[in-house]
């Protein structure tokens, strides 16, 4: 099917190039001239003029003089300049053509989803970023996290894995708690979203909003802390129905290769790990397996193995339209991914009805529905494995079933590639459905009444069977099942009202929330044989069960008042009251969170009418507080945990102290402040924000120790403080307007400063837990690393090293390295982040260059020391070894223990060529020919390159071939490339 459809896309290829000469032969017939002026009669130069349908373009001179030659006295000419109104003209017969150009007020006038509503941009009072739309279209990607990220001021996406399904983990201006969930709050459709971000299919989006400062998000009260992104879908719009399909084929390779040492290297590696022990060495390998492979000239590339060309493939079809009373659009897609390590796939098949209906002049009404479903069925390579495991081992026994221990009698590693015999189901299926009934009653002009109302349905299932050879001869199953149901009912009223230059907007909300959760659980082992795998636990010796279940309900109110004075003076009032079943029965359960943010248009004063280069002049503050649920379901409650226990000859079930409760929790709240200066210049060809902030957390929910004679040895409280600080800068150019060409460069910079001020009421720090004072979250505790001692060198006894060890230093100048020589080194934040981009247009081309960066953060990085593993195990490599003759500064000798536990903290600060877009748009005169309304071909990449001096499989990810065998930490960053059609009929 590959090769068919690489066959399809050379005959897309094949017609722009005889397009363009069929346009070269028609560059005949009459010449237009004429000047293009601006609102001020002055000659505008690099006007864009095109033959509408074409290709053919000129751009105005110096003095806004053009001359076009057209092949027909009966076309279109259009004339286009950033920041001013395009314009049509007709030729009719004519040889001169002047036109005047009327500035473009849209940008101003755009209208914004916000919380509740929709603002023109012009009079938002708070922190609202707008996605680029340009990240949601002819860009290939599996998940919604891929696409945005490093594209918004402030908004903060780390790639953790590239597992096919996965999803990036997401903060808005900073981390604000340290127990509780960080992760913004999702708004779909208006609805609060209770799923994973992978189950939204990026091609039915449609915008996507960010809310950043107290103004924008206190309006979501207890879930607004962290910030809130805001999803809209597309919906149909009045005309002909349209059917669009969208759809691509991509490969994708590791993205860098974290090569194991070659079989010679290998070999002499063990030779010197037993030099360095002081071992006399016997046999040129230490495992038979080994020696026998050896011997025979038999290796294996276990990389190779392990991994595969990954292959992906999505396919979205819409049908879309209505008339002026109904209005809809229709919607399905199917992604399906075969990963670059062996048995890791993905499958999503996803629908969605949207649908309008005016039913009266007063009352419309509207539904969305979405399903989709989730498939990551399959047994797995352990790549963790395949990086261990020596060259020499071997893949196969005599009977052509995989070797259990390839370097037997090694037991340390199973052969990397058993997973893929084990049965495994991994499926999910996400439903949800939103309905609304809008009142527009002509007898109160300016009054609006709306009722949402969503439900949302989600199921797991997960099971998996370890056979019998693979599973000591007994056989090991697992199945789980999970379910949640949530609903929302949302009232919200709106009266808007003008008089003279004043405006008045007043939005009210009342909403119920519910959410239900159930969980179950078996597992059992020794099975009798493997043909049942896990469709029957009961036929096992041993087994076992579990289950679970909560609910929790939210009851609000908001009130939110926007007023405006001749568009010049903003002001935003707002005040959300949440009550939430899961707060402590000694505190009362209501928050009250309110927020208020001035704007003034400077731009629009008299005395700036002079400044005729500055388009738009926006100052803007915002205060207030908003919230995290922070606790979770029975948090406040003491629980107890059943026990088996023998008991008058029987085995009797009892009860032992599990947690101790405290009913006075209650949830965290943020204090921020918000200062931004909006601005455009020269006919908004540079235009941007710069922000800066200021918030903190308080009543942190942290876990406190407790003395052990109570029976419990922690409980909760809220205590502690942490703060952000932090400046975001974008701007937007359009550097290059002439003819045919145009540059624009969006580029977008983010800096925050994160820091705990208190944690248990006594400025002290948890060293346990790596929080202090001062200091940021995600905190890298360890020894300062001076490098490696080398012979020569006069090492102190009490230091107990030896040249080829670490050498640390010694804080306390106590001679010794202890605990109490750790110190700060950093933290796994970043300092700043950010992303570039650059678009260049040449008629009907259009090539997109995405960079992505984060800087100054440290990770520990286990992929350059591997401690006694060294003499059974494979390693990297780019990574060496200190011997007396290749004395190493970088990485110590293969005797070394790191007694210590150092974990070998570097910073993995990286830029990334993150995306590049080269698309084709076919001309519109061609296309009529065919009945087509549009088709664009386009061919990205995806993580081409990264700049960095990290060593190991990405700097980003949590990839390590050292890692826990875990799925989420055993894939490594992956490249791709792929070919796609947009196609509108």
């Amino acid at each position: 099917m590959h090769y068919y459809l690489l066959k399809e896309l050379k005959h897309f290829l094949v017609l722009p190039l005889l397009f363009l000469t069929i346009t070269g032969a028609w560059a005949q017939g009459i010449t237009v001239q004429g000047k293009v002026t601006d609102e001020n009669n002055s000659g505008m130069p690099g006007v864009t003029v095109l033959l509408k349908g074409t290709s053919t373009g000129a751009a105005a001179g110096a003095d806004g003089s053009y001359s076009i030659d057209v092949p027909s006295a009966n076309g279109t000419l259009v004339f286009s300049f950033m920041g001013y109104q395009t314009q049509e003209v007709p030729i009719n017969n004519r040889t001169t053509i002047n036109v005047q150009m009327g500035v473009d007020a849209k940008a101003l006038e755009e209208v914004v989803v916000v919380g509740y509503g929709t603002q023109k941009r012009s009079d938002i009072t708070g922190s609202v970023a707008s996605v680029p739309k340009e990240r949601l279209s002819n860009l290939p990607v599996t998940d919604l996290t891929q696409a945005i990220q490093g594209t918004t001021a402030g908004l903060n996406i780390s790639q953790g894995s590239s597992v096919p399904g996965s999803s990036g983990g997401m903060s808005i201006r900073g981390v604000n708690s340290i127990s509780a969930n960080t992760s913004p709050f999702i708004v779909l459709d208006g609805a609060p979203f209770f799923g994973q971000i992978n189950d939204v299919n990026p091609n039915d989006i449609e915008s996507i909003e960010i809310l950043k400062d107290a103004s924008a998000v206190a309006i979501y009260g207890t879930r607004g802390s962290n910030g809130v992104i805001l999803i809209t879908t597309k919906r149909g719009k009045t005309g002909q129905p349209r059917i669009s399909y969208n759809g691509y084929y991509g490969v994708e390779s590791l993205a860098n290769k974290l090569e194991p040492m070659s079989p010679e290297a290998y070999v002499q590696k063990y030779k010197d790990y037993m030099i360095a022990q002081g071992l006399r060495q016997t046999q040129v390998l230490p495992n038979t397996y080994e020696v026998e492979n050896y011997n025979a000239g038999l290796t294996t590339d276990w990389l190779k193995e392990a991994t595969q060309t990954g292959r992906i493939t999505e396919h979205n079809v819409s049908i879309s339209g209505g008339t002026e009373k109904v209005q809809y659009y229709v919607t399905g897609g199917f992604l399906n991914q075969d990963g670059v390590v062996k048995g890791y796939e993905f499958q999503r098949a996803s629908i969605r009805s949207n649908l309008d209906a005016t039913l009266t002049d007063f009352l419309k009404v509207g539904t969305s529905l979405y399903f989709a479903d989730h498939n990551s069925d399959g047994g797995r390579v352990n790549l963790l494995y395949a990086t261990a495991m020596s060259p020499y081992g071997r893949v196969y026994n005599q009977t052509g079933n995989y070797e259990i221990f390839p370097m037997n009698p090694e037991l340390l590693f199973e052969n990397p590639l058993l997973g893929l015999t084990r049965d495994r189901l991994d499926r999910r299926k996400y439903l949800t459905g939103t309905a609304y009934t809008e009142l527009t009653p002509a007898f109160a002009k300016g009054l609006k009444y709306r009722l949402n109302a969503s439900y949302t349905y989600e199921i797991g299932r997960q099971a998996g069977y370890a056979g019998r050879q693979a599973n000591n001869l007994v056989g090991a199953a697992y199945a789980n099942n999970n379910e949640s149901n949530n609903w929302v009912l949302e009232n919200i009223l709106t009266y808007n009202k003008e008089f003279g230059k004043h405006t008045l907007t007043f939005t009210g909300l009342y909403s119920a929330q519910g959410t239900e959760y159930f969980r179950s659980g078996a597992e059992a082992n020794t099975f009798i044989n493997d043909q049942l795998s896990f469709y029957n636990l009961g036929a096992a010796e041993n087994r076992t069960s579990s289950s679970y279940g909560d609910r929790t309900a939210l009851l609000s109110q908001m009130g939110r008042v926007n007023y405006s004075y001749d568009s010049r003076y903003l002001l935003t009032l707002t005040a959300r009251r949440d009550g939430f079943s899961a707060f402590g029965a000694n505190t009362d359960k209501y928050g009250i969170f309110p927020s208020m943010a001035l704007g003034w248009n400077i731009a629009s004063e008299s005395f700036m009418q002079q400044a005729t280069f500055v388009n738009q002049l926006k100052l803007r503050f915002s205060y207030g507080q908003s919230g995290n649920q922070a606790i979770g379901v029975n948090q406040t409650a003491t629980l107890y945990n059943p026990v088996r226990f023998p008991f008058g000859g029987t085995s009797t079930i009892g009860v032992l102290a599990g947690r101790l409760g405290n009913a006075d929790l209650n949830w965290e709240t943020t204090t921020s402040a918000n200062l931004g200066l909006d601005y455009g210049f020269l006919n908004n060809r540079i235009r941007g924000a710069v922000e800066v902030y200021n918030s903190r957390t308080h009543d942190l929910l942290l876990s406190r120790n407790i003395p052990n004679i109570t029976g419990y040895s922690s409980v909760f409280y809220n205590l502690g403080e942490v703060k952000n600080r932090g400046v975001e800068f974008t701007i937007s150019s359009a550097n290059v307007e002439a003819g045919k060409f145009r540059w624009e460069t969006d580029l977008n910079f983010s800096r925050n400063k994160n820091e705990i001020v208190d944690l248990y009421g006594d400025k002290q720090d948890d060293v346990n837990n790596r929080w202090f004072i001062g200091k940021s979250l995600g905190a890298v505790y360890s020894y300062n690393w001076l490098g490696v001692w080398q012979e020569g060198d006069d090492i102190p006894a009490t230091m107990n090293a030896k040249p080829g060890d670490l050498k640390f230093e010694d804080i306390n100048n106590d001679g010794r390295i202890t605990g109490d020589d750790r110190m700060y080194l950093g933290s796994t934040l970043p300092k700043w982040y950010g992303g570039l981009t650059n678009t260049f247009h040449y008629s009907n081309f259009h090539l997109s260059i995405f960079l992505q960066t984060s800087q100054g953060s440290l990770k520990g990085n286990p992929d350059i020391y591997y401690g006694d593993e060294a003499g059974r195990r494979n390693i990297p490599a780019a990574v060496g070894y200190w011997t007396p003759e290749n004395r190493s500064n970088e990485y110590p000798s293969l005797s070394y223990r790191n007694p210590h536990g150092y974990n070998f903290a570097r910073d993995n600060s990286y830029v990334r060529i993150k995306d590049v877009r080269l698309s084709y748009t076919v001309p519109q005169a061609f296309l009529e020919r065919y009945g087509i309304n549009g088709l664009t071909i386009y061919t990205a990449g995806r993580n081409l390159y990264t700049f960095t001096d990290w060593v190991g499989w990405d700097p980003e990810s949590n990839q390590s071939s050292r890692g826990s065998g875990d799925w989420t930490n055993n894939y490594p960053l992956v490249k791709s490339v792929s070919f796609g059609v947009n196609l509108t009929l």
